[in-house]
């Protein structure tokens, strides 16, 4: 296509999705870059016409056999010119024959359809105020260099797939990030992170290994949001994580499908009660 180029996006390409993402109401993270970015650099595909960007999509690979895709964004005014579609087909070229998933928004579930890919789930994102009493609970304790392993470990198990650049940056404290690991006689049974967004904060992930853990992992991240508005993406097929939300005030506000190409990964939703990101899965 004459005068399109797709390319890697920098930091700088990056923040360009980002605004695009809110545009479209998807409320990004504040300090996304430096996590995206470390989770897979040449993953963010931006289009460029003629030097203007003009689409974007990211494809994140976790090793040689699974991929996430998001961020398929183009922009409005250069909409059905095929711009779009070719910043897809060079994404999807870049995973290659790894399985994919994707978090769909539903007026284009159909079009992932055609594409070869296949529902899954849905997930709900639920939104609102939580009043978090102030409490202490000695299970939990933000993560300390001893922690590392046990984190990599519990993280890999729940997530599906190793993921050791973004898990480090997801967790360092910086950008506002605060996370809190749930840890019961020695080891980890859960941990999340909860991040400022352009509009309050979002809670992912949040896994445990229970409901009860969960709750008192949710209860001490949604402090650090001091009253602003709280979302936590929950995986439908976890009753838990919904009625978890629920039980605190949290509303549907929309929902994706989890959509595979390939092989679904069977991960374990039970102890899965707020997706990490629908960009990165």
């Amino acid at each position: 296509m004459t005068g399109l180029a797709i390319a890697p996006a920098d930091a700088a390409g990056l923040a360009v999705m980002a605004d695009w993402a809110a545009t479209e109401g998807w409320n990004p993270g504040l300090g996304d870059a430096g996590p995206f970015l470390a989770a897979d650099p040449g993953g963010f595909l931006l289009a460029r016409l003629d030097g203007e960007p003009v689409a974007c999509i990211s494809v994140v690979t976790y090793g040689p056999a699974y991929g996430f895709l998001g961020f398929y964004i183009c922009r409005p005014e250069f909409r059905g010119r095929g711009f779009g579609w070719a910043t897809w087909s060079a994404g999807m070229a870049r995973l290659g024959d790894r399985t994919v998933g994707l978090d769909g928004v539903v007026a284009q579930q159909a079009n992932y359809a055609r594409s070869g890919f296949v529902l899954a789930h849905r997930s709900i994102r639920h939104a609102g105020t939580v009043a978090a009493p102030a409490h202490s609970d000695p299970r939990l304790r933000a993560p300390g260099p001893d922690d590392r392993a046990a984190l990599a470990a519990y993280d890999r198990a729940a997530f599906g797939f190793d993921r050791p650049g973004f898990r480090a940056a997801w967790t360092d404290g910086s950008e506002g990030r605060v996370t809190r690991l749930l840890v019961e006689d020695g080891r980890v049974v859960g941990y999340g992170t909860i991040r400022p967004c352009r509009s309050g904060y979002k809670i992912g992930p949040l896994f445990a290994d229970d409901a009860a853990g969960a709750e008192a992992l949710f209860l001490a991240l949604a402090a650090h949001a001091n009253g602003a508005t709280i979302a936590l993406d929950t995986p439908a097929p976890n009753a838990a994580a919904v009625a978890l939300a629920e039980r605190y005030g949290l509303a549907p506000v929309f929902e994706t499908a989890r959509m595979y190409r390939g092989t679904d990964p069977g991960l374990p939703l039970s102890r899965i009660f707020g997706i990490t990101t629908f960009e990165l899965g």
